[in-house]
């Protein structure tokens, strides 16, 4: 059984700082991609950020310059820093990650539950 488990949301004023991370865990024999998602009250789900098994990053328009991506491979772990928030940042942030099961043939995709990130004064 594989799980994703997000940290690092919380409350942060505008101009403000957080670093989400997202630790995978389990039977995993390889990990390919790893993004963040997030989801706004009344919005679909957008891609925020990905980043590639090389390490190449990815970012939507609206984050780049503010937030970085990066990887730890030896944690199975995937980190979003996320500076200069702005209010419309405000959502739940999902980690996302393409992975190979031990066992398995197929790369599938897994989620976390997400973590809740408000940028409010």
């Amino acid at each position: 059984q594989v799980q994703l488990v997000e940290s690092g949301g919380g409350l942060v004023q505008p101009g403000g700082s957080l670093r989400l991370s997202c630790a995978a865990s389990g039977s995993i024999f390889s990990i390919n991609a790893m993004g963040w998602y997030r989801q706004a009250p009344g919005k679909q789900r957008e891609l925020v950020a990905v980043i590639t098994s090389g390490g190449s990053p990815n970012y939507v328009d609206s984050v780049k310059g503010r937030f970085t991506i990066s990887r730890d491979d030896a944690k199975r772990t995937v980190y979003l820093q996320m500076n200069s928030l702005k209010p419309e940042d405000t959502a739940v942030y999902y980690c996302q990650s393409r992975l190979l099961v031990l066992g398995s043939v197929k790369w599938s995709d897994y989620w976390g539950k997400g973590t809740l990130v408000t940028v409010s004064s």
